[in-house]
């Protein structure tokens, strides 16, 4: 007997919502990452998914691409925090949903120097 035979009926739905906080919360947990930036216009901002959370998620036919707003900490590489946030948000969304990622874009908005007192 397989598996499938002793899954109940029914299907589970994930809202953009949830693919939203996930990438937010795997792009904040990367080294290098100050916080999220606000997507700039386009028509996400209709819409609201993920507008004011630094994350752009389009979905097409169970595939996921993301759009990933940042500010990132001084003195750091930003190519590495870039390919770093990649990799984990990424990987969250496959482990934590079982959906495929096509591709996540990073957007570097801003670095983050923090005044110096003397």
């Amino acid at each position: 007997m397989s598996d499938d035979y002793n899954r109940p009926p029914g299907k589970t739905t994930v809202s953009p919502e949830v693919l939203t906080t996930i990438a937010r919360m795997a792009a904040l947990g990367v080294p290098g990452v100050k916080g999220m930036a606000p997507v700039s216009g386009g028509v996400n901002r209709l819409f609201r998914h993920g507008a004011d959370e630094g994350v752009r998620i389009i979905l097409r036919e169970n595939t996921v691409t993301a759009d990933i707003y940042l500010i990132v900490k001084e003195d750091v590489n930003i190519r590495e925090v870039g390919r770093n946030v990649q990799q984990q948000v990424a990987r969250a969304i496959q482990e934590m949903v079982g959906m495929d990622v096509a591709q996540v874009d990073i957007h570097i908005e801003d670095i983050d120097y923090e005044a110096n007192e003397a």
